[in-house]
């Protein structure tokens, strides 16, 4: 067993930061790592929490925290954070939004660059919520950088995934052409003391009515973060879907899919990276000029790694 792990088990928080940080940065024994951290996941709740920037996604999640810890349960919360074009660091981390839980042993607070990644994820993100699982924090959230359209990544890693509406802004916009409705298990209008809401709760019900399924309608919830309303009737619903996962084929499917999509990214991840390595070493940047066809030369290059490297 890998010694990060065993001291995740013997309940060194230190470890879990360690151990995600030895995958945001492709150490060498991230794979060996990672597949003895999913030997002992424990089953942990993945929530993700989603939406435009402005629409209070922290604050929520500040409360959250707050109302999970009364149940006497452990919570971790990996927050997505914009890249700095300079550093690679995460922006804008939401830690410090979250500074009055800096002190309870029984909360993770975790934030993570995007480092490019289109989908408002860290690549790194689906390795570190089972960093958390196997640690044994009861509930794992995710809350996303909030990029719009891009936000569909997150439902390739979670379980329930709540989108984070505000009366007046638009969004409703985003819902219907960037198929967030796709990926909504609950939507959460915060800010809820806003004019707009009703409005916005009419089309957001209407949505919600034309995609139900017999098993299954989205959720609508209305919150005001800063004032802690709301929040119990948010967890509620959230526990809500967990057991109707549970309980039903379409959880099982979800989570095959889920499987599924997180194979191919890893033999994607790891292709890229022998191709990119075989490339260096063979010099081959140097062909890269401004007048070159560059859907050609990746093409002669891949050609190239088949035949040369990809086959050993």
């Amino acid at each position: 067993m890998h010694e990060l792990v065993e001291k995740m088990q013997n309940k060194e928080i230190r470890a879990v930061a360690k151990a995600i940080t030895m995958v945001e940065n492709d150490h060498p024994d991230k794979l060996s790592l990672l597949s003895d951290v999913f030997s002992f996941t424990r089953n942990a709740r993945y929530i993700g929490i989603t939406g435009s920037p402005g629409a209070g996604k922290s604050s929520l999640v500040n409360q959250l925290i707050t109302h999970i810890r009364s149940k006497n349960l452990t919570v971790a919360v990996i927050a997505v954070d914009p890249t700095s074009p300079f550093s690679g660091g995460a922006l804008l981390g939401d830690r410090v939004r979250m500074n009055q839980h800096f002190t309870d042993d029984g909360v993770f607070i975790r934030s993570m660059a995007t480092r490019g990644s289109l989908g408002g994820l860290a690549r790194a993100t689906k390795d570190a919520l089972r960093i958390c699982d196997a640690y044994g924090f009861d509930v794992v959230i995710v809350e996303t950088v909030g990029v719009g359209q891009s936000e569909l990544d997150i439902m390739k890693v979670v379980d329930t995934t709540a989108v984070v509406l505000t009366p007046n802004s638009g969004d409703v916009l985003q819902i219907f052409k960037a198929g967030i409705m796709e990926i909504a298990d609950l939507f959460v209008i915060n800010k809820a003391d806003l004019p707009g809401v009703g409005k916005l709760r009419g089309l957001l019900k209407d949505l919600v009515m034309m995609a139900a399924t017999d098993n299954h309608m989205t959720a609508i919830v209305k919150t005001i973060a800063t004032e802690q309303q709301g929040i119990e009737e948010l967890w509620g619903k959230m526990e809500e879907h967990q057991e109707h996962l549970y309980h039903t084929a379409e959880g099982k499917r979800k989570r095959e899919i889920q499987q599924e999509l997180e194979v191919y990214e890893l033999i994607r991840e790891e292709i890229w990276r022998d191709v990119k390595s075989f490339v260096e070493q063979h010099d081959k940047a140097s062909q890269i000029t401004t007048d070159r066809d560059p859907y050609r030369l990746a093409l002669e290059w891949f050609e190239r790694w088949k035949k040369e490297g990809g086959s050993h």
